[in-house]
């Protein structure tokens, strides 16, 4: 992947036997009017590893079947990193039914097990979306779409938990400190008797029904999660996926054609992940324009950090290990993404019926306070965000 601010390509393999072309590399701006033309599925001119149809190199002798120029051939990079996925995937699944006994009180294995299985189950559907024109477009389509149900599955018991712990400390937090300021607002040391005194003392009362409220609700939807999540691994899909999975660490099915095509056949949807991701960013709204308390603006910054992930397994696949630029962004995203969640779960449990105006204001001042923290994680992302040039919106 190339980055904005380098004149070269990041992701594209390079063999330290490679013989110098005839040709000059690139300018900059080249490369930049290359990945943006990729970004709209087309070829990206003037990029460094495309040739056009039918061009060949000087001199250029016939190649054994299989091999490339470079020698390295786009299914000698994709289909170790597939299989490879697809191994970690079987002996998760392995260890989580080994975990999964009743012998294994506290499940902490089954739980790891399943974290490791959602890991390898992500990133093998991330790779068949990135790179479907060098797979099997059926065969990808069908096994992507049956590892995000399965993925999605595992991961909401995991989120109902993570979510209760947060509230529930952000409540012990609020219970022993002042009421969030408004935004923008400064803090200041008030007598006992003023009316922040008050709303910390009427906190205080709500808070601990509001974390039972909170706990009563997500513990609900974490045990129906749960038996969701089992019901899913005991049905014939589950079983089909892990048989589709099973024969993906032997064999990876790749389109007609793709057999001895060079890595660079890899580049362009890397690229073009990496462009959607660069524009998704750029998209977002801006911090004059942003409304704390307004949740429809989440929706944007969800869809980047699923980006995010893509151009980070795409990276995996190219280069052998995630852009360690983005750790920080990608971390940042999480935070927001949990934040949201939280926010929600506190709205959501504001809503029940019949609750005692105590518990409703320690709700929304727990609101309030996830709102806070989304916020937050929008300005850490801003500033850990390597292309700053990129993050200002319109």
């Amino acid at each position: 992947m190339r980055r904005p601010d380098h004149p070269t390509t990041t992701t594209r393999p390079v063999t330290a036997t490679a013989a110098p072309t005839a040709t000059a590399a690139p300018t900059a701006s080249a490369a930049s009017s290359g990945l943006a033309s990729a970004a709209d599925g087309g070829p990206a001119d003037g990029a460094p590893f495309l040739r056009a149809p039918g061009e060949t190199a000087p001199a250029e002798r016939p190649l054994p079947e299989g091999a490339t120029a470079d020698g390295v051939s786009a299914d000698a990079v994709l289909a170790p990193y597939l299989r490879g996925q697809a191994a970690d995937f079987l002996r998760s699944l392995r260890l989580h039914r080994e975990h999964s006994a009743p012998s294994d009180a506290n499940g902490q294995g089954a739980e790891a097990a399943a974290r490791a299985l959602r890991r390898s189950a992500r990133r093998i559907s991330g790779s068949l979306h990135t790179f479907r024109a060098v797979l099997d477009p059926v065969w990808a389509d069908h096994l992507r779409t049956e590892l995000a149900w399965l993925s999605g599955t595992l991961a909401r018991e995991h989120a109902y938990a993570g979510r209760l712990t947060r509230l529930l400390e952000a409540l012990h937090h609020l219970s022993g400190s002042p009421v969030p300021a408004a935004r923008g607002a400064k803090p200041a040391a008030q007598p006992a008797t003023t009316p922040d005194a008050q709303g910390r003392a009427a906190l205080g009362v709500g808070a601990a029904r509001a974390g039972a409220l909170l706990e009563r609700q997500l513990t609900l939807a974490r045990t129906r999660a749960h038996s969701a999540a089992l019901q899913a691994l005991g049905s014939s899909r589950f079983h089909a996926v892990a048989d589709a999975v099973a024969l993906l660490a032997s064999e990876v099915p790749l389109a007609p054609g793709t057999t001895g095509r060079g890595a660079e056949a890899l580049l362009e949807p890397a690229e073009r992940a990496e462009q959607r991701l660069i524009v998704a960013v750029a998209a977002l709204p801006p911090d004059a324009s942003a409304e704390p308390y307004n949740e429809a603006q989440d929706a944007p910054w969800h869809q980047t950090r699923l980006l995010l992930r893509l151009h980070r397994y795409a990276h995996e696949v190219v280069l052998g290990a995630a852009d360690p630029v983005l750790t920080g962004a990608g971390h940042a995203l999480d935070l927001h993404r949990d934040a949201a969640k939280a926010a929600a779960a506190a709205a959501a449990a504001a809503r029940t019926p019949r609750i005692a105006p105590a518990t409703a204001y320690a709700l929304g001042v727990l609101h309030a306070d996830q709102r806070h923290e989304v916020e937050a994680a929008r300005a850490v992302f801003r500033e850990t965000w390597p292309y700053a040039a990129t993050v200002t919106g319109p």
